[in-house]
Parts: structure tokens; C-alpha cells; sequence
């Protein structure tokens, strides 16, 4: 049997297929190069002998270049189709999707975990991702930072919660290099970056107001961030604290949250949240809170 050709005319056919039909040509390359990862495996004489064929798709990848006159059938792009088939065609991984283009899927490549990979696929299909920003995501380590429950269990819509993919830590983005900050500070770094900040929280996250003020008998208080989640209906109160978690911190933020739900919230709207965005956590302040709505996050500045 022929491998090489099979392949060549793989590649042939999926060009005039695309220059025809150029809605659909994502699919068709996704799908091209699938099968060629299969035919570059039968060539090779089976999975295990990758390290013995390397020789055989540096070969295959010189005479293509050639032939069809396209530097983009190169040794690493072949390898990456090996790799491809590999990993997809474990039953495992979901089917291939029609959304994602080959360069997301070469995103993907890098990881090994399928729960991982499934989560990156989801991400990138529901919030319309481009590849570049997959890729950031990804090198983010976005999947490791999750709670492990919601790593853990089959990500179910019944099953999710508005705090289910907050990342921890929260990563943000110091543009001036501060070594030491103050509260005032992060706050800014936050705002400044607010749409990658509402990213680390998860989606459908929505802006309201920093400092919000609320008023406390004869005196103003200000919240430090008021969030509202569109699609759990709920408002989400969120302080930063440059320190170690401390008892302080949670009844502080649960006098906010229930001012909210007195004076904001409608019937028709959830408990509001409590998020605490700290330099340390301490799992035995959270522990011993008596109220489930609040949550604490350690920050990183990068």
C-alpha cells in the first residue's frame, strides 16, 4: 500500500475542496488532517513505533513540500497530524468539532488529560475563542487553577454553581511591576484590567461599580467591587485584602452581602455572593463560616 500517495492526495483533494467550498473549510481541514495522522501511523507500522518512523515523515514532508510547492507540509506539521489522531481518536475525547479550526486543535496538542482537554474545547466553542486567546488560557494553566469538585465530577449545567469556575489563584495583571502594593493599588490593577479579571471569575459576569457606597446607620461603607452574574441572577460582592485571610474579613463582606439582599436585590434575583480576594488563604476561617455564599480566592500578580 501506497501511504505516501494516499496522503498527497489527502492534501490534494482538501484544497479544491476548500477553494469550492470555502464556508466549510475549517471542517475540512480538521478532517484532512485527521486522517492523515491515521495513514502516517499505518505507514509507521503502528503507534508504538513513532520513534523508528521519524525518518519516514521527514521524508514524506520533504517530497510534499516539493510537490505540492507548500512549506506548510512540514516535519513538525506532520507530527502534530500524528499527534492529532492520537489523541482524538480515543473515545474518550468528545467527536471533533465543527467550530474549532486546526489551530485550535493544535492548541490543544500539549495536554494530555481528557477531562482537561474537554474543558478547553467547551471554553473555546462557548465563548467564541479565537485560537491566540485558547492558547492563553491554556498556558495560564486556567483548568488547574478550577476547584478540584468542579474538576472532578461531569460538569453538568444542574451541577454548576456561580462560583464553580473561579480559578484559584486569581491571576492579575501588574503592568507596573509594583514589588509592594496596597489595597488601593490592586484595586486599580484590577479595574484596569476588568474584562481579564471577569475572565478568572468565570462568565456572564457583568460590571456594576467599584466602592460601591451603602450606608450603615449614620455612616457610608464602600464595597470594593459590585458584580452581578447574568446568568445566576445574583449579585456578587468582592474585597481584596493584601493579607492572610482573617475572621475580620468574612463578617465584613457578610454585612455587605446583606445589605444587597435587603436593599437591592428583587424577589426574582438569587442570594448575593461573597468573594474575598486575598494574598493567603486560611482554609479554617472559611472552614467555620457558617454562611456557604462566601468564598475565598488568593490572588498572584504577574
Amino acid at each position: 500500500m501506497n501511504y505516501y500517495e494516499q496522503i498527497k492526495g489527502l492534501f490534494i483533494s482538501n484544497e479544491v475542496y476548500k477553494k469550492v467550498k470555502d464556508y466549510s473549510k475549517n471542517k475540512s481541514d480538521v478532517e484532512t488532517y485527521y486522517n492523515v495522522g491515521k495513514l502516517i501511523i499505518d505507514a509507521q507500522g503502528g503507534e508504538t513505533r513513532a520513534k523508528y518512523g521519524a525518518k519516514l515523515i521527514k521524508e514524506y514532508s520533504k517530497r510534499l513540500i516539493v510537490e505540492l510547492n507548500d512549506k506548510k507540509y512540514s516535519y513538525r506539521n506532520l507530527m502534530n497530524m500524528r499527534k492529532f489522531y492520537l489523541v482524538f481518536k480515543d473515545e474518550k475525547v468528545n467527536a471533533m468539532r465543527s467550530q474549532l479550526s486546526w489551530s485550535h486543535y493544535r492548541e490543544l496538542l500539549s495536554i494530555k488529560n481528557v477531562q482537561e482537554i474537554e474543558y478547553y474545547i467547551r471554553l473555546a466553542i462557548d465563548n467564541n475563542l479565537g485560537y491566540r486567546e485558547l492558547g492563553k488560557r491554556i498556558k495560564s494553566n486556567e483548568y488547574q487553577r478550577l476547584p478540584k469538585n468542579t474538576r472532578n465530577k461531569s460538569i453538568e449545567k444542574s451541577e454548576l454553581s456561580v462560583v464553580s469556575f473561579i480559578k484559584n489563584p486569581i491571576i492579575i495583571k501588574n503592568g507596573y511591576g509594583y514589588e509592594f502594593i496596597s489595597e488601593k493599588i490592586l484595586k486599580e490593577l484590577v479595574l484596569e484590567g476588568i474584562e481579564a479579571f471577569l475572565g478568572e471569575l468565570g462568565s456572564d459576569f457583568a460590571f456594576i461599580k467599584s466602592e460601591y457606597p451603602i450606608k450603615l446607620g449614620d455612616r457610608y461603607n464602600y464595597i470594593d467591587l459590585l458584580l452581578y452574574n447574568i446568568k445566576y441572577k445574583c449579585y456578587v460582592v468582592i474585597e481584596f485584602k493584601i493579607t492572610e485571610l482573617k475572621k475580620e474579613h468574612v463578617g465584613q463582606i457578610q454585612i455587605y452581602m446583606n445589605y444587597i439582599d435587603k436593599n437591592i436585590k428583587t424577589i426574582k434575583e438569587n442570594k448575593t455572593v461573597g468573594i474575598i480576594i486575598c494574598k493567603r488563604d486560611n482554609k479554617y476561617v472559611i472552614e467555620f463560616c457558617s454562611d456557604d455564599r462566601i468564598i475565598a480566592r488568593e490572588y498572584v500578580l504577574v
